[in-house]
């Protein structure tokens, strides 16, 4: 129990982690690739704006004047006159998309990704726009960059949640360590405390049923206390037995690892309970298969079974069903305990295992029950290495399914 907690703390720490490294990763990656590309389009409009000095018009006839442009191999420059029509080219890396004045910072995809940067040209003397020129650069080292950028990052991230695991294994050990100490204080008191029950109460039941044995000289209403004593006494020994079950099964590091047919423990507990539901007009059906072979303590395991018939018996009407099937499937055996009983509600159902736990309708002290004998079962369930789940719908039933590793 202890260490699934420890686990959703850790994963929970974790997750919080991943999600504040993550969100940190994300905005300096945006606003590093931002900075890269707003100093990329200035270095091209430098660019841009030292060749548009070697554009000239003469007799209404563009030329370029020189060739002497600084620019590094990943550049290019492309002139285009008033109309956007092509007239010279400097570079490998140009843009092949149509010239777009209005759009003075375009990008490029394919076949290479580029940026490029267009800016006007006017004459000198009247200040007349005689063209156009776009310069451009390969995204390629800038793109370089980022990946490198994303590669450190993400080790970055990947680094800081493996130290972080591990320091939050320490820390959540330390974490729990008090809250386990206690736990096992208060499970050995509580052991300890349903272990001396036992006596005075089975001194107190002894002598309410010699006194009701033996009813000469007593008057009727002292029958009535000496009844309500043993009916308290009976409930008080049964609450005990639970406890210290609930104590032992906690408790206890190991099981047993017998070889035991659930088909034999479901065969006595059907000649077990069909009196009782005989009794309560309750028709109880039992199918099981042969090869329902598992490893386990049978003591244990007939208890859980037992509380589940139980259950189902005590919370069906008359005339109504409860029907057991026991089935394998693959490397699972498979217990269905399905009655036609007053059902639980979907909101009620995450609470079912709970110990002491109650539903206003399907569970109270009236009817036998103090909460504890399907948190039993689902502790014995697991210590297995099973599972109990059900499904229920009020007014129609339940059903209670129990998994357990298969073994042959």
């Amino acid at each position: 129990m202890f260490r699934t907690i420890q686990h959703r703390l850790l994963l929970s720490y974790l997750v919080v982690l991943t999600i504040i490294l993550g969100s940190f990763a994300l905005v300096v990656r945006v606003t590093f690739a931002r900075s890269l590309h707003q100093e990329l389009t200035d270095k091209l409009m430098v660019l841009a704006q030292a060749a548009a000095t070697d554009l000239e018009a003469e007799d209404g006839r563009l030329r370029v004047e020189s060739d002497e442009v600084p620019a590094t191999p990943t550049q290019a420059l492309q002139w285009f006159d008033v109309q956007g029509a092509f007239v010279s080219q400097q570079g490998n890396y140009v843009v092949t998309l149509p010239l777009d004045p209005g759009q003075p910072v375009q990008t490029q995809t394919s076949p290479h990704p580029i940026q490029a940067v267009t800016i006007p040209i006017y004459a000198e003397d009247g200040g007349t726009l005689i063209g156009y020129v776009r310069a451009s650069e390969s995204l390629e080292d800038l793109h370089g960059d980022l990946r490198r950028l994303d590669w450190g990052l993400a080790g970055g991230v990947i680094l800081a949640l493996s130290l972080s695991g591990v320091g939050g294994i320490w820390l959540t050990r330390q974490a729990m360590q008090p809250i386990e100490d206690s736990f096992r204080r208060l499970q050995q008191f509580t052991a300890d405390a349903s272990h001396e029950l036992r006596n005075p109460l089975m001194a107190i039941e002894s002598n309410a049923a010699v006194a009701l044995k033996y009813p000469e000289g007593l008057r009727e209403t002292h029958i009535k206390k000496f009844r309500a004593i043993a009916s308290a006494t009976a409930q008080m020994t049964a609450l005990t037995e639970d406890l210290l079950m609930l104590a032992r099964t906690d408790q206890t590091p190991n099981i047993k690892q017998d070889i035991i047919n659930l088909k034999t423990i479901l065969e006595n507990l059907f000649q077990l309970y069909t009196p009782h539901a005989n009794a309560k007009q309750i028709r109880l059906k039992l199918q099981s298969s042969d090869r329902l072979e598992v490893r386990g303590d049978a003591v244990q395991l007939t208890r859980l079974l037992t509380n589940l018939i139980d259950n189902a018996l005590r919370y069906t009407q008359e005339k109504g069903t409860v029907n057991i099937e026991g089935i394998r499937e693959r490397n699972v055996v498979l217990i269905h305990v399905q009655d036609t009983g007053i059902g639980i509600n979907s909101e009620q159902l995450k609470h079912i295992f709970d110990r002491f736990w109650r539903a206003d309708q399907a569970r109270s002290y009236s009817s036998g029950g103090f909460g504890l004998g399907l948190a039993i079962a689902q502790g014995i369930a697991q210590r297995h290495g099973g599972l109990i789940t059900v499904s229920s719908q009020p007014g129609v039933g339940s059903c209670f399914t129990v998994r357990l590793p298969a073994i042959g």
